[in-house]
Parts: C-alpha cells; sequence; structure tokens
C-alpha cells in the first residue's frame, strides 16, 4: 500500500468523525422549494381541518373548601372527617369527581334533553348510516340495553340521563391549586353559556349536597339518640328502685357511719385481746412455777416474780434489819438476854410475815392467771361477734356501692345523651357549609379549542421540519456523486474539473466539434479548466500519458478524452490513443470507417504507425483508434510489444490522452495505467453509487498507480447554482451563462 493510499484512507476516517453543517445547508437549499410545497401542502390540509372543527369553550369557578368549619355548639363533627388532615381535602375533591354530583347536575340542568347531551337525539341525526346504532352501542356498553321489543319510558329516561352524566364526567375537570384550599371547576362544551351555567353548577350542587348530607346525619343521629334516651331513661329508673328496695329491706339510713362505727369498734376489741393475751402470757410462766407439785415457801419466795414484789422487798429490808441487830447484840449479849430475846423474836416475826405475805402473793397469782384466761376468752368471743357484723355490713355496703354505681353509670349517660340531644335539635336548624364560591364562572368568549392559529403554525413547522428531514434522508439515501464535497468526503480524491452537462438527445452522443462551437464557450471553458488543473498538478514531473477512465460505461470517459485532447492540442503536440479494445467509441465518433486500423493492429504488427494514425484536421489532434476487435484483448495491452509502442509514441508527442475501458468492466484500464504517468477517473454526477468508484479507484491505488483526481461528468450548473454548490467556479471567469433546458430530452 503506497504513502499516497494510506493518505487518503487516512482522510476519509477524519472526514467521517466531522459534522459538516454546510453539506447539510446545501441540501436543504436544493430541495427548498420541495420542502416548501410539502409544507404548505401540508399546512392547507391541517388549516382545513382546523376549520371545520366545532370550537369548544371551557368555563371555570373556583371553589374554596374550609378547613374547619364553625362550631357554635360544642359537639363533635356529624361526619366524623378530621379536617385539619390532608385525607379531608383529597376526599373532598373525590367528592366533587364523583358520579353522585354529576347526576345531580346533570338532573337539575335537565341536561338529558339537551341536544348536546342527548344520545337518542345524536343516533337520530346519524340514522342514516345502516350500522350506526350497533357502533354506538360498541362506543357505549354502559347504556341500559333493553331486551327486543318496546323500550319502557324509564328505561329510555335511564338511558338519556346516563349519558348525559358521562358527558358531564368526560368533560369537568376538577383542579385542585397546590397549596392552597381553592379549587377550579372547568368545563368544557361547544356551547359557552352551558359550560359556565355547568361549572357553576357543579359548585352549588357540591355545596348543597353536603349541607343536605349534614342534615340528614343529623335528622339520623337526633333519632338515635331520642331512642338510646328511652332506654336509659328506664334503666335509670329501674337501678335507682334497685337502691330504694336495698335500703327498705335492709333497714338501713346511713350504712356508712355504721361500716365506720362497727370497723372502730372492732379494732378496739382486737386491741384489747392483744393486751391480754400478752397479759396471759406473762403469768402463765409465774403460775405454772407457783403449782409446780413439792415446791415449799422458801423455794417460792426465791422465785424472781416474789423477790422483786414490792411488798415482799419492804419486809425483806425489815428482815435484813433485823438480823444485822441480833448480830451485833450476840457479840454484846448472852441467848437469854431480854435484848437478845426481843431481837430474835422481832426476826422471827418479820421472817413469819414474809411467808404469810408469800403465800398471800402466790394466792394472787393464780387469782390474776385465772382472771386473765377469763378476759382472753371473753374478748375473743367478743372479737369473732364483732368480724361476723362487721362483715355482715361489708356485704351490705358493696351490695349498696354496686347499686350506687349502677344509677351512678346511668344517671351519667342520660344526662351526656339528654346534652348532645338538645345540642344536635340546635345544630339541625343552622345550615354551616364547608365550602363557598370564590370566582363564579363566566361565559368565555373566545374559545379554548381548537387554538387555530398555533395548530396551523405548528402545523407549518412540522412539516418543515418533515420535508427537512426527508430531504437529509433522501440525500443520505443518494449514493451518487454530486459536488466537490462528495468527491473530497465519499472518494478522497481531488477534484480536477467539473464537466457541465449539455443539452442533446439521449440516443445520440454529444457534438464531436461541441468544444469549438462558441455559443457553448462554458462548455468549453470547462475543459481548458481542467486542462490547466493537470498542467498545474504536474509542474515538477509533467504526466505525458494521461490515462482517462471511469467505473462504468456511459459516463462520458470518451467525450473527456476527446474533448481535453482538443484542449491541450491548441497548446501542444497531441495524441489521442483508444486502449477500449472490446468497445470501441472513438472511430465511430470520428466518423472513421469500420476497417481504419488502430492499436491491435499496430501491437499485432499488421499495419505500420502511419497507416493507422489519423489526423483531425480542425484540431490538429492525433488519433489512433482500437483497430480491429482482437479475441485477447487484455493479453495485447499487457504485451511487450503495446510497451514498445508506447515508448516510441512518447518520443513523438508531447501528450498522450488515453481512452480506456471502465474499471468495473475489464482490468483493461489497470494493465494499461501501469506505463501512463497518471489516471484521471470521469464521474458522472449523480449517478454512480460512491462505493462502485471507491471499488475501482482501489484497483489503481492498490497496485502503486497514482490517480491525479476525479472529473465530475454532466453537472447541472443550473440546478447547482441555486443550491450554491458551485458558486463562483466559473464566475471568476466571468461565465454567468447556462445551458437552457430547449434541448433536454
Amino acid at each position: 500500500m503506497t504513502i499516497e493510499k494510506v493518505e487518503q484512507i487516512e482522510a476519509k476516517l477524519i472526514g467521517a468523525d466531522i459534522i459538516d453543517f454546510a453539506q447539510y445547508w446545501n441540501t436543504v437549499k436544493r430541495y427548498l422549494w420541495r420542502i416548501l410545497g410539502l409544507a404548505f401542502f401540508l399546512t392547507i390540509l391541517v388549516a382545513l381541518l382546523v376549520l371545520s372543527i366545532t370550537p369548544r369553550y371551557i368555563a371555570t369557578a373556583s371553589l374554596l373548601i374550609e378547613a374547619e368549619q364553625a362550631n357554635v355548639l360544642s359537639i363533635e363533627e356529624v361526619y366524623g372527617l378530621d379536617s385539619s388532615r390532608k385525607e379531608y381535602f383529597e376526599t373532598q375533591f373525590e367528592i366533587l369527581r364523583s358520579r353522585q354530583i354529576a347526576t345531580k347536575v346533570a338532573r337539575e340542568l335537565g341536561l338529558y334533553d339537551n341536544p348536546l347531551f342527548n344520545v337518542e337525539l345524536l343516533q337520530q341525526n346519524k340514522s342514516g348510516l345502516s350500522n350506526t346504532l350497533d357502533s354506538l352501542k360498541g362506543l357505549l356498553p354502559f347504556l341500559p340495553q333493553a331486551e327486543e321489543g318496546i323500550v319502557s319510558e324509564e328505561q329510555a329516561f335511564n338511558r338519556r340521563l346516563n349519558y348525559a352524566v358521562l358527558q358531564l364526567m368526560n368533560n369537568v375537570t376538577i383542579k385542585p391549586l397546590k397549596n392552597t384550599q381553592v379549587v377550579e371547576i372547568s368545563f368544557e362544551s361547544e356551547d359557552a353559556q352551558l359550560a359556565a351555567q355547568i361549572a357553576n353548577t357543579f359548585a352549588d350542587v357540591y355545596i348543597e349536597s353536603y349541607l343536605e348530607a349534614k342534615l340528614d346525619m343529623t335528622s339520623k343521629a337526633t333519632s338515635w339518640l331520642n331512642e338510646s334516651l328511652q332506654g336509659l331513661r328506664l334503666k335509670l329508673n329501674e337501678a335507682e328502685k334497685n337502691l330504694s328496695d336495698f335500703y327498705e329491706r335492709e333497714q338501713l339510713v346511713d350504712i356508712d357511719g355504721v361500716v365506720g362505727l362497727a370497723s372502730e369498734q372492732l379494732q378496739q376489741l382486737s386491741d384489747q385481746l392483744i393486751e391480754a393475751q400478752v397479759l396471759l402470757q406473762r403469768t402463765r410462766s409465774i403460775y405454772e412455777q407457783v403449782n409446780q407439785a413439792g415446791v415449799g415457801i422458801e423455794e417460792l419466795s426465791s422465785l424472781p416474780e416474789v423477790l422483786n414484789h414490792p411488798s415482799i422487798q419492804s419486809i425483806k429490808r425489815e428482815e435484813v434489819v433485823a438480823q444485822s441487830k441480833v448480830s451485833e447484840l450476840r457479840e454484846v449479849y448472852g441467848p437469854k438476854h431480854p435484848k437478845m430475846i426481843a431481837a430474835n423474836a422481832e426476826l422471827n416475826s418479820i421472817q413469819q410475815s414474809i411467808q404469810k405475805q408469800v403465800a398471800v402473793l402466790i394466792s394472787g397469782i393464780n387469782t390474776e392467771y385465772r382472771s386473765a384466761q377469763s378476759k382472753v376468752k371473753k374478748l375473743t368471743q367478743d372479737v369473732e361477734q364483732a368480724k361476723a357484723e362487721f362483715r355482715k355490713l361489708s356485704s351490705l355496703e358493696n351490695q349498696r356501692k354496686g347499686l350506687q354505681r349502677e344509677v351512678d353509670t346511668n344517671q351519667q349517660l342520660y344526662n351526656s345523651f339528654f346534652t348532645r340531644l338538645k345540642e344536635t335539635d340546635q345544630l339541625g336548624g343552622f345550615e354551616s357549609a364547608n365550602a363557598r364560591v370564590l370566582d363564579a364562572a363566566v361565559a368565555p368568549t373566545q374559545a379554548a379549542k381548537p387554538k387555530k392559529a398555533l395548530i396551523i403554525v405548528a402545523a407549518f413547522v412540522l412539516s418543515m421540519g418533515f420535508g427537512v428531514f426527508l430531504a437529509l434522508a433522501l440525500e443520505a439515501l443518494n449514493a451518487g456523486i454530486r459536488s466537490v464535497d462528495d468527491v473530497e468526503r465519499k472518494l478522497g480524491q481531488r477534484m480536477l474539473g467539473i464537466i457541465p452537462w449539455q443539452a442533446h438527445k439521449k440516443s445520440e452522443n454529444l457534438a464531436l466539434r461541441h468544444f469549438f462551437d462558441k455559443q457553448h464557450h462554458m462548455f468549453s471553458e470547462a475543459v481548458r479548466t481542467l486542462r490547466t488543473s493537470l498542467q498545474l498538478l504536474n509542474l515538477d514531473k509533467p504526466s505525458q500519458t494521461i490515462l482517462v477512465t471511469s467505473s462504468v460505461p456511459k459516463e462520458g470517459k470518451s467525450t473527456v478524452s476527446i474533448n481535453l485532447a482538443f484542449a491541450i492540442g491548441q497548446l501542444n503536440k497531441v495524441l489521442l490513443l483508444d486502449t477500449d479494445l472490446r468497445r470501441p467509441t472513438l472511430a465511430k465518433q470520428f466518423d472513421l470507417p469500420g476497417f481504419q486500423p488502430g492499436l491491435a493492429n499496430l501491437i499485432a504488427g499488421t499495419h505500420s504507425l502511419d497507416e493507422c494514425i489519423v489526423t483531425d484536421e480542425q484540431s490538429g489532434v492525433d488519433l489512433i483508434c482500437s483497430g480491429s476487435v482482437p479475441p485477447n484483448p487484455q493479453e495485447l495491452l499487457a504485451s511487450d510489444q503495446f510497451k514498445e509502442l508506447m515508448s516510441a509514441l512518447k518520443t513523438m508527442y508531447d501528450y498522450i490522452i488515453v481512452d480506456s475501458a471502465p474499471t468495473q468492466a475489464v482490468s483493461d484500464a489497470v494493465v494499461v495505467s501501469k506505463l501512463c504517468d497518471s489516471v484521471v477517473y470521469v464521474v458522472r454526477a449523480d449517478s454512480t453509487s460512491h462505493k462502485v468508484i471507491n471499488t475501482g479507484l482501489s484497483r489503481f491505488l492498490q497496485i502503486g498507480n497514482r490517480v491525479d483526481g476525479v472529473v465530475l461528468n454532466q453537472v447541472d450548473l443550473k440546478k447547482a447554482k441555486k443550491t450554491g454548490e458551485y458558486s463562483g467556479f466559473y464566475d471568476q471567469y466571468g461565465y454567468n451563462s447556462y445551458p437552457s433546458d430547449d434541448a433536454k430530452s
């Protein structure tokens, strides 16, 4: 792969990543009139449709839904709804949208007889079509269908009413305003006055429906309260009678005081019993020691309970004093001394007294013990009797409390229901609505639908956009080459020249001397521009042999070859060589006879060079036609004889223009290109696919042959000027005229 081919491939890749807005603009300009025509046609069609549509009007009423209702009395809400919650407002919106409200509106306004809402009138207007009723039933499945036979008046009325309600629900719009308690009620209709009337009626019916429901609930609450009060009154009377019978039966006046007194008495007896039991417990041990068998006075005297008795302690002190006195006298006197005898007598008397006191004390202990026993027994009986009495009184108290509690409960319920009944009666005469109309709907003066001007403008804009889309789509689907940009972008080649389209008959070739016709100076100038491009392109190393080829037949390569030879022949000595040995055309265009020898004869050696060269007298260009059609054209062109012939011809002529066969048909052009200095590739404008052209160009690049550029042939400059694709290409030469369409066929 050559460096030139790599550069061309890189140029294609770089160009593929760039969005060429100029190309899109040129495409739009090329299809501009067709785009405008499509846009105007579609716009007119839409305008006719829009103008035929019946205008519709929208009337809007504003309704304020109160968050808190006026509570004249301290009574709970009848509905039981918390108006401070968000769900309250959402519930009210759904009530406004409900079928019940729509039905009331339809009944109040009599819409079932209105022509816009009466299904029977609509059916009559379409009675000319046999299948109208069946299609209407399919569209309105909700309508009550009567059995085969006569439809009753009630069924017919319900049918009209249901249809009117459906139309109301389909055309009404309930729209709550964000962050407010205001809701907009809008209705759409063909009648402006009717639209405003229906919107206002929706608001009024909603308010009335709330008041009716409130009054109905109040009435039901009053009835229920009355019935409940009667039952509560009977229960209260019965409870009071049971309590009165209880007091009468038990002969009670103030049972609370009796129970309290019994409680205090029981407490006192209990305390006394405890004290008596403690005393009995204390005397029992002394009693048991005193009455123990075999115990004498001396042992009893040593008991702590006896010794600690005050009387015993006093006598004991006297005994101690007497003993001390006897002891003192014994030291002084003898036993028979009177003082001694008197002291002993006093001591004996005291000791006897102690024994008597001990005996009395023991007798008292026994008596105290027996007394304590009797007291405990008596107190125990009294406590048990007090307990039984207290239990009886407590049971009576519990019965009384139960009866009193039933009386109090029934009394409270009765009072509460009685108060609620009075409040409900008062509320029944006070109508407090939960909503009010802020702005009543007025009949609109301008139709809301359809917005004719907007629709027509939008139709024009959309149709223009659609036309541009079609133009770009057609351009994208068009694989032909029609401009310099296409040559550079799609083929990656330079543009050598543009040959304008010339008017002529399709069945005939362009006139041979067309180049010299002064009336077609633009064509002549285009060929001269091609000549100049080739000469300027090869200043360092002029291309002496120029191969002219194309992708497929009928692209005008032979015409380009002939006229290029005429243009170069005006300055240099030129030979025009026809190497298309399969379908030669040059001999026919120069009016040479069929037996005229040419290139095939020279290579085969059957004729000399002088016999094969034909000179055109007017242009001075020499011509070697293809000669006899050989059976093996490619072998002849690849032979050494052809190489030698080309070498000899280069010494005789300044330029050799080689007309070759198309590249996609055969490989003759590739074989011949090895002996040529440059290749000129002819492309018919807006005809051959760029993929086919690139395939042909790649065949030259693969063998290392340079392609000087592309000649865009048969370009309609009149059409191209409208799009500006070749603007200024010829203006620099002062030619501003374009071929006429008179000779087109």
